[in-house]
């Protein structure tokens, strides 16, 4: 089954079956990110979607998760979406749920509901990327949505009766605006009241734009401990109705998993606990992380 470029997808989304229905990313903007930057953005036709659709049917029995690729599949057009979905729904008897994901300007294009129609047809969870809850630094990285459109794509999302899942990036606003990052995207994710949140650590990688400025001394990434702080102080902020959060992704130096607000004081602490032994042997090695 012929897929452009590398494939990336939520790691929750490990077990699902991949469907490409737009290349690369529509945005494609942000300095902080490399992982589009040698795609051009396009949607596929229903064609080549129906195609790679049939390749898979051998499996159908088998294939209870979907998750439509690339950056933000959401983007696609209403009409051509349902009938995508519709056409996964008819190959796929056993299948349970449809991930997706989606950024701010692509879910409030879409009504409530337009979101209820793709919820029908299993859209169960959409994935998008905060990143920072400050605006400053969003406008630094070129995110392309304001604090604003996030709450209010959450809410939409949650109107809709779909699961929501929000990432958030640690080292984000560099050592210069690291506290009032994490203290800023805490307050955020309170506000978009995600069912899961999950913290990657900024890892610089070429062609991200914000590698030239990092090399230039422009831009000073927190060290593991200082992304460890912000990591508590993210989690200090959130004041949320009932969260997964997690910090699973290769990219951190502390894996944490933990109910919110039940777990709040205990994960805190343990937080707490590592950055004051300052011990690099509690955390994953370099060598071992990854995007």
């Amino acid at each position: 089954m012929p897929y452009v470029g590398a494939i990336y997808r939520p790691p929750s989304e490990h077990r699902s079956f991949i469907l490409q229905v737009t290349v690369g990313c529509s945005h494609n903007k942000c300095t902080f990110c490399s992982v589009y930057k040698d795609k051009k953005f396009q949607i596929k036709s229903l064609d080549e979607i129906a195609e790679d659709i049939e390749t898979a049917k051998p499996y159908a029995p088998h294939i209870r998760r979907a998750f439509l690729a690339d950056g933000d599949a959401l983007i696609v057009p209403q009409k051509k979406l349902v009938k995508i979905m519709e056409m996964v729904n008819e190959a796929f008897p056993n299948l349970e749920r449809i991930g997706i994901y989606g950024n701010a300007k692509s879910i409030l294009r879409k009504s409530a509901d337009d979101l209820r129609k793709l919820k029908n047809l299993k859209l169960g969870i959409v994935y998008i990327g905060l990143e920072s809850g400050n605006e400053e630094i969003l406008k630094r990285v070129k995110k392309g949505s304001t604090t604003t459109h996030m709450i209010e794509a959450a809410q939409l999302i949650h109107e809709a009766g779909i699961t929501l899942s929000v990432t958030v990036i640690l080292g984000l606003g560099g050592k210069e605006m690291s506290h009032v990052h994490a203290v800023d995207t805490g307050k955020v994710l309170s506000q978009m009241d995600p069912e899961f949140a999950a913290a990657l650590s900024l890892m610089l990688v070429p062609p991200a734009p914000l590698c030239e400025d990092y090399e230039a001394g422009r831009f000073q990434l927190p060290d593991a401990f200082e992304m460890l702080e912000e990591l508590a102080l993210i989690i200090t902020n959130m004041k949320v109705t009932h969260c997964f959060f997690s910090s699973n992704h290769a990219s951190n130096y502390l894996p944490i998993q933990v109910w919110l607000p039940e777990g709040k004081e205990e994960i805190l602490s343990l937080i707490q606990e590592v950055i004051n032994r300052h011990d690099r042997n509690l955390l994953r090695p370099e060598a071992y992380r990854g995007l």
